[in-house]
């Protein structure tokens, strides 16, 4: 469906109280045109309408005249630079920012980002959350005891095949 088709719908949704369905839209038009800054204020409002600051603070992140509280709460639910890359749901290079506080604050995400991992990122490759990160309890013991997890499931499996021919044979 077209931009202004939809966009036609989420005014008819929100004139109707269906406020999840209109979010639901913005939200599909926003990973469709993710550097469309007017979608992401939409999406802010509806999301103010919930009552969500974190979430309005999400999608006014890249605008100049964002809320403080917003932007705060954003930062405080996506702690770190990798979360809020992850969240921002952009795509492809900084310099496509309609402004040039946009494109600031996306290479300061993006740098932040790389820094915490030691390694360059880009919004095409954002690591996810399990991305260089020790997995807990992966140690040498549960290691150990997978493996020996296995070994009596085959144990026992290899006993009951034996005492099934021994009981066919006799």
């Amino acid at each position: 469906m077209p931009l202004t088709a939809t966009l036609a719908r989420v005014d008819a949704d929100l004139a109707a109280g269906r406020v999840p369905m209109a979010r639901q839209r913005l939200r599909g038009l926003v990973s469709s045109y993710p550097d469309d800054l007017t979608l992401r204020r939409r999406l802010a409002e509806v999301y103010r309408l919930y009552g969500e600051p974190a979430e309005a603070g999400r999608w006014m992140y890249l605008e100049e005249d964002r809320d403080a509280a917003e932007t705060s709460a954003f930062e405080a639910r996506y702690r770190t630079p990798r979360e809020r890359m992850r969240a921002l749901a952009w795509s492809g290079p900084e310099s496509l920012a309609p402004s040039e506080f946009a494109v600031e604050q996306l290479t300061a995400v993006r740098t932040a980002c790389s820094e915490s991992l030691g390694r360059p990122v880009d919004w095409d490759s954002t690591p996810s959350a399990l991305d260089d990160e020790p997995v807990p309890g992966a140690g040498k013991s549960s290691g150990f005891l997978a493996g020996a997890g296995c070994l009596v499931v085959l144990l026992a499996m290899l006993g009951i095949w034996v005492n099934g021919l021994i009981a066919l044979f006799r």
